[in-house]
């Protein structure tokens, strides 16, 4: 038996091929352009198919976020059933609605959602589903569903309350052993990216427990195929012990697995992985009718003119706007400040697509430069965290970043990635990169004096920062003394109906020394 396990991560809602900075684009991902792609493969003779959603399609897309603000417009659930789906797994930003909304999301679709590793208090799986059997031609094949356990690090406590998050790997140990013992074949789907080099072994990042992929792939014995998500990476590995993969996000690939299982002998012959880009391929007709007026009543929406600005602040150089400050982000700045009464803010750009405001704001310029959903947190903290956090930041620089050559998909060691490094307002800061890391600020006031180590400083950032998120270990909840649990999008609108018209800055109170 040829089984073929075909798998999407991370498609964040892009329904359509458009990243919604415009109309009518026809990119090089989405769910319409992918499932065209699945169609195909699904009429190929003498396979066995499973198709498997690794999670994170809830959230992400203005599509998304207009149908969570919406709802009588229809639903993800509805978009994710037409694709026809066999099973799926939570994905971290499953959560970021809240629990009543992922679990109506949940109770809709027709495939069951697997997650071993998310509990509630009284015992009982979250989704009600660790695993599921599917039995293909006599051949019993098990998925069994696992979601990286950080998420307590960013959602609100709230959000989370009576859920247990346990390892990946500690669950991965508990039930593959069973699994092997009633399955042929043992797929684990894990929203979850890899901790290490997957050739050296060296670790990538600071071992927290966000990604634990590599112990799965090298701790866990029995896994035949490892699906795997959550940082956006293109993997396919084929080794001796097992086939893993990761699909990027947005629709970008098809992860394909093949598996030659053998009934007589009752074992595998061999597993291989590849990637499938999505490219040129048409969009499948059934799904891109089916919800045109919808992508056209987000498009008019997003087209709605919110405000206006008085002097530039388009984005020409992204990381000249990270060395230098811009007025764009010191708007996003003083928003944050107005929302909490703050005198002091932080914020980040998020990627290196956003392009700021023109002379008129709409809908679609905020949604396509603020792309992260994100509450708002005032957190009370002492000088020395506040030195650090941009001790933090100042990490970001290299000798990459300082001569533009840096990839948000760099994984190596010692990079931050651009939604980690962030900008202050409401202080002044000097940075020099000549210095080595950890020992790079060399001034830090705030009204004109020195911030001492024991200073109580009040400071505005993103909820997922003030957590901690981005291993900011200087943050933590305890020290949140005030929460805005309105999405910054819906802050930055209102800020624009009470100012239609705002005034480009230029932040001075910031340097950076090469």
């Amino acid at each position: 038996m040829k089984l073929t396990v075909l798998s999407t991560s991370d498609t964040h809602g892009y329904l359509y091929p458009t990243n919604f900075r415009k109309r009518n684009q026809s990119l090089n991902f989405g769910l319409t352009k992918l499932v065209s792609e699945m169609r195909k493969i699904e009429k190929e003779k003498d396979i066995i198919l499973l198709k498997i959603d690794n999670g994170d399609f809830l959230q992400g897309s203005p599509l998304s976020f207009y149908l969570e603000k919406n709802r009588e417009a229809g639903s993800m659930a509805d978009i994710m059933n037409q694709i026809g789906y066999d099973c799926g797994v939570l994905g971290n930003h499953e959560f970021n609605y809240g629990l009543q909304f992922l679990e109506e999301t949940i109770a809709k679709l027709n495939y069951p959602i697997v997650c071993a590793n998310i509990l509630k208090c009284s015992g009982e799986y979250f989704t009600g589903t660790p695993y599921t059997i599917f039995e293909k031609e006599g051949v019993k094949i098990a998925v069994l569903g696992l979601t990286t356990q950080y998420i307590p690090h960013w959602e609100k406590p709230e959000i989370i309350e009576g859920l247990i998050f346990k390892s990946a790997v500690e669950t991965a140990k508990e039930f593959v052993p069973k699994l092997r013992e009633i399955a042929d074949v043992v797929i684990v789907s894990y929203h979850g990216g890899f901790e290490k080099d997957l050739e050296t072994g060296e670790a990538t990042e600071v071992i927290t427990g966000e990604n634990e992929g590599y112990a799965l792939l090298y701790e866990v014995e029995g896994i035949d195929v490892l699906l795997t998500g959550h940082q956006h990476r293109y993997i396919a590995l084929n080794n001796e012990k097992i086939s893993a993969t990761q699909p990027g996000d947005k629709g970008k690939f098809i992860a394909r697995v093949d598996v030659d299982y053998e009934e007589d002998l009752k074992k595998i012959i061999k597993t291989h992985a590849e990637l499938i880009k999505i490219g040129k391929q048409e969009e499948d007709f059934e799904l891109r009718n089916r919800y045109l007026p919808l992508s056209n009543q987000v498009e008019d929406w997003l087209d709605e003119t919110l405000g206006k600005v008085e002097g530039n602040m388009k984005i020409e150089d992204t990381m000249e706007a990270r060395m230098y400050g811009h007025p764009y982000i010191e708007f996003i700045q003083e928003v944050q400040k107005n929302a909490t009464g703050a005198n002091i803010s932080s914020t980040a750009l998020f990627d290196d697509k956003a392009k700021g405001f023109s002379k008129e704001i709409s809908r679609r310029d905020i949604m396509t430069n603020y792309i992260y959903p994100s509450s708002l947190s005032v957190v009370s903290i002492s000088g020395e965290d506040l030195r650090l956090a941009i001790e933090k930041s100042a990490c970001y620089f290299d000798e990459n970043t300082l001569n533009g050559r840096y990839s948000e998909n760099d994984f190596s060691k010692d990079t931050i990635a651009n939604f980690n490094y962030d900008l202050y307002s409401g202080i002044d800061y000097t940075i020099d990169t000549s210095r080595p890391k950890g020992d790079r600020v060399t001034y830090l006031s705030y009204n004109e004096k020195k911030v001492l180590p024991q200073d109580r400083l009040e400071v505005v950032m993103s909820q997922y920062r003030a957590v901690g998120g981005g291993d900011y270990s200087m943050f933590n909840s305890e020290k949140i003394i005030k929460e805005i649990s309105v999405d910054m999008v819906e802050l930055i609108t209102e800020y624009l109906k009470n100012h239609p018209k705002i005034k480009a800055i230029q932040p001075t109170n910031f340097k950076l020394i090469k």
